[in-house]
């Protein structure tokens, strides 16, 4: 799970650069060009084992004094069915591809090293009957990345049996012995992982060939859902996964297919190994990091083009299932655990990349930020008995009416922040009809000094009544902690109703969200 996001300026006729600052800003919401479906699950979650992001962050035990149902902490579910979580990916990442299903079912767990994080001992206490019962306690689909690296084709090939077929099959049988005579509803199912790297180092023409082979024997034998096959696709910027995979499937045959090519890319402010701090960052570090998540942009954009050029129908989707924030890990942590505190950049930043996701909602049909809980970017952090609720897990929250929303245009002179050398737009606007018949415009202040009014109009429409919700920290790096959990929350706005305009000032470093009734 290791990539660079592809840093270059952001190319959207969204966004027109002034060479004058302004404190007030006009946006134009046009209803009358409804655009496509935002599918609900560019708001996944990635969930791996490593670090404290499984043991402690989801499985406690079933004798454990933290509150839990079957083993699985009853906060921590509650916060995810909180914030309609679609889609969870596990059991990785790297972990996916030395991952053997057989040691985590039955009453017996053998374990094994965790070689990829941390060289821990991997008890396998949580395998795939206890992720798919922590998946429908969520309410989410189950994505599940089988082992390309280092298993033959029939591991992966028995483990879609043994989730998925009845119990007339002697693996299906298993599963009931296990305690679970239903066959698993398996939506998606991901044939590897960065094979380009972690994954095998395998070169565009050898995955294709292992690809092929996954995507023709790895079958879904519960006919009550149809399963989707995601193939690996590019790190960042680098096109020739892209190019190999999807020209396979342009040229396939009747024996095997793909619905969906994954994209990796990590804002990292300066590239692997890592040096940027999580929290206690200067304004520098802040318009660095931005710009290198505004990369996303052109990385979408770079890829689709390709996929269009085999894929014209867009039959394929992109689904970017490993993004966000990856910095120095939080100090006296083990490095190969991945923690780090979550601040209101982050904030920020996945109003951004989701953002994006939104504008591309016609290629882009599943994402999963990386991690869920106590890993990178998380939703949640954990302390034993404790839980706290990160800025990104609000965005999300406050995010919710966007999901298999109607993506509506938006129009706006969005300004300039500039840095030094580095000049972004300074706000950032999406739109969405909701499925409760609502308008929700999300405006989202990148400058990190000074607040800005936004007068949105409303095309096509007219407005009946307004309401907002905006989060903002009292700086740039505020972040929760277990001693102050709410000092990052959502607070309401004031918005004003004027001439049919919604008016609304952003605090800086702001997300907002406007809910319209029409």
């Amino acid at each position: 799970m290791k990539s660079i996001t592809l840093i270059t300026a952001l190319s959207l006729t969204i966004f027109s650069l002034p060479a004058l600052a302004q404190d007030r800003i006009a946006v134009t919401v046009d209803a009358g060009k409804p655009g496509v479906k935002i599918d609900r699950r560019i708001f996944g979650q990635f969930a791996e084992h490593l670090g404290s992001g499984i043991y402690e962050g989801i499985w406690v035990g079933k004798d454990s004094s933290i509150p839990n149902t079957r083993g699985i902490r009853n906060d921590v579910v509650a916060a995810l069915k909180a914030i309609k979580v679609p889609v969870v990916r596990w059991p990785g990442g790297c972990f996916a591809d030395e991952y053997h299903w057989r040691r985590g079912i039955g009453p017996e767990r053998k374990a094994s090293m965790n070689a990829n994080w941390g060289g821990v001992i991997e008890p396998n206490t949580f395998g795939t009957d206890e992720f798919m019962d922590f998946a429908g306690q969520v309410g989410a689909e189950a994505y599940v990345s089988v082992n390309v690296g280092s298993a033959p084709v029939s591991e992966a090939a028995e483990w879609l049996e043994y989730m998925t077929a009845s119990t007339g099959d002697a693996i299906g049988a298993e599963r009931a012995k296990n305690g679970h005579a239903e066959p698993y509803k398996v939506p998606f199912v991901g044939l590897g992982n960065e094979s380009w790297d972690c994954g095998g180092g395998m070169t565009p023409d050898f995955y294709v060939s292992q690809m092929k082979m996954h995507a023709r024997f790895v079958r879904n034998y519960n006919p009550a859902q149809p399963m989707q096959r995601i193939a690996v696709g590019p790190s960042a910027g680098d096109t020739a996964y892209t190019e190999a995979v999807m020209k396979a499937y342009q040229g396939r045959s009747w024996a095997w297919g793909i619905e969906g090519l994954s994209l990796h890319s990590y804002t990292t402010g300066g590239g692997f190994p890592v040096s940027q701090k999580a929290v206690g960052f200067g304004e520098k570090e802040y318009s660095v990091i931005l710009k290198d998540t505004l990369g996303m942009e052109n990385l979408i954009a770079t890829h689709s083009a390709i996929m269009d050029k085999y894929d014209p129908e867009k039959k394929v989707s992109l689904v970017v299932d490993e993004w966000g924030a990856w910095y120095a890990p939080t100090p006296g942590t083990d490095p190969g655990f991945l923690m780090q505190q979550n601040t209101q950049r982050d904030a920020v930043l996945a109003a951004l990349n989701i953002n994006i996701f939104a504008r591309h909602a016609d290629r882009v049909r599943m994402a999963n930020i990386a991690q869920m809980i106590n890993v990178l970017q998380a939703m949640i952090l954990t302390d034993k008995e404790k839980m706290l609720l990160t800025p990104t897990y609000h965005v999300f929250e406050m995010y919710v009416p966007f999901q298999d929303a109607t993506f509506i245009p938006v129009k706006l002179d969005a300004g300039v922040y500039t840095y030094g050398d580095i000049s972004l737009p300074r706000v950032d606007a999406v739109a969405a009809m909701g499925t409760d018949g609502k308008l929700y415009v999300s405006l989202t202040n990148v400058d990190p000094n000074r607040p800005v009014e936004i007068d949105t109009a409303f095309a096509g429409i007219k407005a009946k009544s307004v309401t907002g919700e905006t989060l903002a920290g009292p700086k740039m790096d505020s972040a929760n902690t277990f001693d102050s959990p709410n000092r990052v929350t959502p607070k309401t706005v004031a918005v004003k109703l004027k001439d049919g305009k919604a008016v609304v000032q952003l605090a800086p470093a702001s997300v907002t969200v406007l809910a319209i009734t029409l």
